[in-house]
């Protein structure tokens, strides 16, 4: 072992081959709205959100609200993705309100 040198190995020697002066920043690549990835979780609150009113299922309802969450976490184009979100959104809150509210299921028994 070398004794009084640094472990910076070729740079250390004064021959490093990178050129700091041609170095640019990273900026990521501009995506048209069409070339962005599916929202997957604002979907499946639209789902889940249809079916916990239609089917009048209380479950489904929830899920759909902690999907809205993820997807409005994670949103990328704002105009459309709100546009889907707040429509999901409606659909649990609709789906809630029917359920706590409304008349009871028919076939349900409450004891």
């Amino acid at each position: 072992m070398k004794e009084g040198s640094s472990g910076g190995g070729a740079a250390a020697g004064g021959n490093d081959p990178r050129q700091p002066s041609t170095a640019k920043p990273y900026a990521p690549p501009k995506l048209s709205p069409q070339d962005l990835p599916i929202d997957y979780a604002g979907f499946l609150a639209v789902v889940f959100g249809v079916v916990g009113v239609m089917l009048r299922y209380k479950v489904c309802s929830w899920i759909a609200i902690i999907f809205c969450a993820q997807s409005l976490a994670n949103m990328k184009n704002f105009e459309n993705d709100l546009k889907q979100l707040s429509m999901a959104f409606m659909f649990a809150v609709m789906g809630l309100v029917t359920n706590y509210f409304g008349p009871p299921r028919p076939g349900s028994t409450k004891r």
